[in-house]
């Protein structure tokens, strides 16, 4: 089996990839759903998120988003350690999952593939982009947010020009170029 992590910017389509790979029958794993149920559902990772952040991480067995953002923009260390947390616990649940298809390749989509290394434990890599001004309109559309919030999200993520150094593979998502022959033609390469 043939394991492959998508990842790309916030804006950038990768979610709109990973739709168009399901509708072709592949399997999708989506990392940053399953590390937000984790959160509020696997007991040990819970105990170790209010071991640093405190018992106020939670309010009535929910995230307490307020707290935990606060917590990760205080600064990178915070940040490592919850994503430190987390991701072996995602990690795990996709093994499990992965495991249980009957499936020649699966996919893995996660946000912070190259951020946290975890492109390593996958065959090949997918770097979906698009370029800043469309991801900015995207993220207005979709989020309604504004270019101070935009900002500082695209400054939590790796630049696309590290990450492509990085990629086996690379998917513009720029308005103009067709996504289905580009994926076919990645396909097509994997697959060799």
């Amino acid at each position: 089996m043939l394991k492959i992590g998508i990842t790309g910017g916030i804006g950038s389509g990768k979610s709109y990839v990973c739709q168009i790979l399901e509708k072709m029958g592949y399997a999708i794993f989506y990392s940053d759903l399953e590390a937000k149920k984790l959160m509020i559902q696997n007991k040990e990772l819970i105990q170790q998120i209010k071991n640093i952040i405190g018992e106020h991480a939670y309010l009535d067995n929910e995230l307490n988003k307020p707290i935990i953002r606060n917590f990760l923009f205080q600064n990178e260390v915070n940040k490592e350690k919850l994503n430190a947390l987390i991701h072996p616990f995602v990690y795990q649940e996709f093994e499990k999952w992965a495991s249980s298809i009957q499936k020649e390749i699966v996919f893995n989509e996660s946000a912070l593939l190259f951020e946290t290394d975890s492109y390593k434990r996958f065959n090949k890599t997918i770097l979906v982009t698009a370029p800043e001004e469309i991801r900015i309109e995207r993220l207005i559309k979709r989020d309604s947010l504004n270019i101070g919030e935009i900002k500082k999200r695209f400054n939590n993520q790796l630049n696309d020009s590290i990450k492509t150094k990085k990629a086996d593979y690379i998917i513009e998502n720029d308005d103009k170029k067709l996504i289905i022959p580009q994926i076919n033609k990645m396909l097509e390469q994997i697959r060799r």
